[in-house]
């Protein structure tokens, strides 16, 4: 069997890939402004300005778009906990060092951007939206520790020696799911200018999965069982970083059930595709135990699709029964 690399000979091995990397990022990016994003005419003052607070008619964002602007800022703002991992899990020396800083600081955009844009729009509560991300900051999160507690007894930091496997492996699916969340949720909000907003973060999340994609297409490449194994574990435990914030569930429950993330574009336009890019079904360099995670894997996988037609006819059940209600006379 092969042996595990450890973490620093992953990292010496991998520099190079990140280089190269960080360099095609930086010639692709593209900077822009917050505030060239912000409808700054439509604001006006708070009550302690000598203004009028908040009121729910002040806002002109449906309720399930209002469930998903405040989902994606709340993951947004958690970006201390993002950038801690990423840190540990990378070095602060040379290009992972570099690539650490620029994408905490393009990521801070995102969050600066879509706060100004609901706070000068009035179109969510500022004051709850205030309390939710004390909450959540102070809560925390950790991508390794939500894959731990979904499957009970698979302690990766401890099986591995190597949680920048884990961390590269996370983070593409995460930046993708990201992606379309954002995208969605911009044709939900019926205003041009959040969508606008919406799709140029978007753009730069596509960035940095490709980034975060092949630097772990090198690690198969280089240890082609250990990385799998990471995959695998990390497919089968995956949650948004969201996870755990107030209103968690309710808000994933709206997404999912107005296609703004659901089971199906997490399985098609997500899992799918990148391992695909990853030819992780043809590939011929595995060996026993990298066999076996792949065969986990696509097992996994099969037992999803099931799980994607059973929540589809639920939903469809649900709306059905939600739009007869809206039809029946008062």
């Amino acid at each position: 069997m092969a042996r595990n690399l450890t973490q620093l000979e992953l990292l010496i091995e991998l520099e190079g890939v990140a280089a190269r990397n960080v360099d095609r990022h930086l010639s692709t990016a593209k900077d822009w402004h917050p505030h060239d994003y912000v409808p700054w005419d439509q604001g006006g003052n708070f009550a302690a300005m000598g203004g009028t607070d908040w009121e729910p008619g002040q806002s002109a964002l449906s309720e399930v778009a209002k469930a998903a602007m405040i989902t994606n800022l709340l993951t947004e703002d958690n970006l201390p906990s993002y950038h801690r991992e990423i840190a540990e899990n990378f070095s602060k020396d040379g290009a992972w060092g570099t690539w650490v800083g620029r994408w905490t600081a393009e990521e801070n955009r995102h969050g600066i951007a879509i706060r100004d844009y609901l706070v000068v729009t009035r179109g969510v509560d500022p004051v709850a939206l205030e309390q939710a991300r004390m909450i959540h900051m102070t809560n925390g999160y950790s991508a390794m520790a939500v894959v731990d507690a979904k499957r009970p007894g698979f302690d990766i930091q401890v099986s591995s020696g190597a949680g920048i496997l884990f961390s590269v492996a996370y983070v593409t699916f995460q930046e993708l799911a990201t992606r379309v969340s954002h995208r969605n949720t911009g044709r939900v909000c019926a205003d041009p200018i959040a969508d606008r907003l919406l799709a140029r973060i978007a753009t730069d999340e596509n960035l940095h999965m490709i980034f975060y994609r092949n630097l772990c297409a090198a690690a198969l490449d280089l240890a082609p069982d250990q990385t799998v194994e990471a995959i695998n574990t990390i497919v089968q435990g995956f949650q948004m970083p969201g996870a755990g914030m107030p209103g968690w569930r309710r808000n994933g429950v709206l997404m999912a059930k107005h296609g703004i993330y659901d089971l199906r574009q997490h399985l098609e336009e997500v899992l799918l595709p990148v391992l695909r890019k990853w030819n992780i079904f043809e590939r011929t360099d595995f060996g026993p135990r990298g066999e076996q995670c792949r065969e986990d894997l696509a097992a996994f996988l099969d037992r999803l699709r099931e799980d994607v037609g059973r929540f589809e006819e639920q939903r469809d059940r649900s709306l059905a029964r939600a739009a007869q209600r809206e039809r029946q006379p008062i």
